[in-house]
């Protein structure tokens, strides 16, 4: 059991340093009160845990060590839902009612397709 935490704990590790800096880089690539930082992260995580998760149904390529640092443990701390959940609050308060229904509505909509696609692609090709 103890194993098992430090390999989630250090995937956690790897994918919160690898939030930060891919969320940074896209905000500040494109300068937007829109949350696109986060809202890309959130996006390439749930296609990421689809062909994690595909992976390790089809084929067992993964071993449930990988399974657990690559899906709890990098895209646990990959994406991140509690900031999701700040940053509406803040288009809320602005006031940007429409960025609100679009960062909302597009994150649980696209982020299930990812998630799907992600995992059909991967068990399509192996």
């Amino acid at each position: 059991m103890i194993r098992l935490i430090f390999i989630a704990g250090f995937g956690g590790f790897l994918g919160t340093i690898s939030r930060f800096l891919a969320s940074r880089y896209f905000q500040n690539l494109f300068l937007t009160s829109f949350p696109l930082g986060t809202f890309i992260v959130n996006i390439t995580g749930c296609f990421l845990i689809g062909i994690f998760l595909g992976m390790s149904q089809k084929g067992n390529l993964l071993s449930p060590e990988w399974r657990m640092f690559l899906t709890v443990g990098f895209c646990g701390g990959f994406t991140t839902f509690s900031t999701f959940a700040s940053e509406n609050l803040a288009l809320l308060k602005d006031g940007n009612f429409v960025y609100f229904a679009l960062y909302t509505g597009l994150s649980v909509f696209i982020g299930l397709m990812a998630t799907y696609v992600g995992n059909t692609f991967i068990l399509k090709i192996i």
